[in-house]
């Protein structure tokens, strides 16, 4: 069950079952938990106060990389650790996750030099476990212009060219939940735990309130997890009996650009005049800057991308990329987004640890802060490995997530996709579709294609949306739960951020569409972030 249509049979359940694990956000993190766990044969029940990935998985620079940068602070195991886990993320959902060559430019006087970028890039490869074919090359001058022509042409001795891997963050995350929900999980956003039920003093389970209509339900559970990213100390707090570790929020902008105006070729890692480093990576028709790294100490729902943090992108990539000259009405569209960092004294953002930890409580509260989204299944095997542990009796089997696909991955090789997608090219005809939209559709669902096809065909064209469009938007309510219009344009579609025309076309439609098909007021009436409106005005209420 992952339809918004069986919210209200998905909170009876949640109210009258008692489940192994109640696990606390619906991040990245948390839809890694329980997946882990209901396929070791726990029950689980997940809620999430927004919407599922609506925090900071949906406003990453949406990258699977190893963290390269984190050579220079010998976090070797977290190098290690995550460099592997960027194969594994793409083998499980190669239509979410694709290779991205990253190049590393290298400038007299710039932070990284000809020998230290060679040896860094070796030892990362070597830690990663990299395949031969896609370890590090070391390139000339000239041969990095030849790969980005715009690069600033002074001062260049070279690059290094390495394999990273990009997804679209919003959507790894719902599709980790749709498996999960497969293989028996309750997942149910807009609901918020308010407080912790106790037994003998150990927690176990929470009151939780529907954000939609204000009802409340107790969910019970033999253990309770906190996966709340930005706010799990929010959380904790609820629970009272906490330790002397807490978070530091760093907060991470970035800007989008149509590529008539920046047109990058090549995926670009390059450290700005102040230090920093910065990615610049084509997507789509567009290119995104990013990302800031400033602590942010207001409200975690509330983080907008500022004047200021996109005005300090543009600078940066003016830097790189002279000749291109943008300027703050060349940006199309800005998110910015937390990263939950475990404060470490006296140090700025960008040195802080990105290594997770798990806390546990007096109470039993298990909690899971920091780490990357590259490494959101260890993190995931880590915490359900503590919570087998407390069972002596055992029962419960190992960790299963390396080798299963993701839903829409379901493929034997990654390899296979070019050629499944232009196969459902061929199909989409059958339902009326186009070509173009059967390869956009299979590119971007994977092998749940199929699925969208039926819902576009029976919906037909209408209310200003093309089949296409209408079964895109059921899929969204009845497979993946979106229940407003921000949910299905901002994070199961991702147009706000890359197609903003699109958004802006079909936003109100969108909106009635929803409207109708839920029957009743598909548009969330403020929430934790509070209103927004999409371009052209539709109020999507999102921050």
């Amino acid at each position: 069950m992952f339809s918004t249509l069986l919210r209200p049979k998905m909170k009876q359940q949640a109210a009258e079952f008692r489940f192994d694990v109640l696990v606390i956000g619906g991040g990245v993190t948390g839809a890694g938990i329980a997946l882990d766990a209901v396929t070791r044969g726990m029950s689980v029940l997940l809620v999430e106060m927004q919407d599922f990935a609506e925090g900071t998985s949906s406003r990453s620079t949406k990258l699977i990389h190893g963290g390269l940068r984190y050579l220079k602070q010998m976090e070797l195991k977290i190098v290690a650790e995550t460099g592997r886990e960027r194969k594994v993320v793409f083998e499980n959902a190669p239509h979410v996750t694709e290779p991205e060559r990253m190049l590393l430019p290298f400038y007299k006087g710039g932070t990284f030099g000809p020998f230290m970028t060679s040896a860094g890039l070796a030892v990362y490869d070597r830690l990663a476990g990299v395949d031969k074919d896609e370890r590090r090359k070391m390139l000339s001058p000239e041969e990095t212009l030849s790969l980005e022509p715009l690069l600033n042409q002074e001062g260049l001795l070279g690059g290094g060219h390495y394999v990273e891997y990009r997804t679209d963050d919003a959507r790894l995350t719902i599709e980790v939940l749709k498996k999960a929900a497969e293989k028996g999980a309750v997942c149910l956003n807009y609901c918020k735990a308010e407080s912790f039920v106790y037994e003998g003093g150990r927690v176990s389970g929470a009151w939780i309130r529907d954000m939609f209509d204000g009802s409340v339900f107790r969910a019970d559970a033999g253990h309770v997890v906190n996966a709340a990213g930005p706010w799990v100390d929010t959380v904790r707090q609820l629970d009272g009996k906490g330790n002397n570790k807490h978070l530091k929020l760093s907060k991470g902008a970035h800007i989008v650009v149509d590529q008539s105006r920046f047109p990058l070729r090549q995926a670009i890692y390059f450290d700005s005049q102040d230090g920093r480093m910065i990615f610049a990576i084509p997507r789509g028709g567009k290119a995104y800057v990013g990302t800031t790294d400033t602590f942010y100490e207001g409200d975690p729902g509330e983080v907008l991308a500022s004047e200021e943090d996109i005005r300090y992108l543009i600078e940066a990539a003016n830097g790189i990329f002279p000749d291109v000259r943008l300027h703050r009405g060349d940006v199309e569209s800005a998110w910015a987004g937390v990263r939950p960092l475990i404060h470490q004294e006296g140090k700025d953002p960008s040195e802080i640890s990105r290594k997770d930890e798990i806390w546990e409580s007096d109470s039993g509260l298990l909690t899971i802060a920091g780490g990357k989204l590259t490494g959101y299944r260890k993190m995931a095997e880590h915490v359900v490995d503590q919570i087998a542990e407390r069972r002596p009796s055992g029962g419960w089997g190992p960790c299963v997530t390396k080798h299963l696909p993701l839903s829409g991955g379901d493929f034997a090789r990654p390899e296979d996709l070019p050629r499944f997608i232009e196969g459902k090219a061929n199909e989409a005809e059958l339902y009326g579709l186009t070509r173009e939209e059967g390869r956009e559709i299979a590119a971007f669902y994977g092998t749940n294609a199929d699925a969208v096809f039926k819902f576009a065909h029976a919906a037909g064209e209408g209310d200003g949306l093309s089949p296409a469009d209408r079964g895109r938007i059921l899929y969204s309510i009845h497979e993946e739960m979106a229940a407003c219009p921000a949910d299905f344009l901002v994070r199961r579609t991702g147009w706000m951020f890359f197609d903003v025309e699109k958004a802006k076309k079909i936003g109100g439609q969108t909106a009635d569409y929803m409207n109708r098909m839920l029957g009743k007021a598909a548009v969330r009436k403020g929430g934790s972030n509070g209103p927004a409106r999409l371009p052209g005005g539709t109020d999507v209420t999102e921050g």
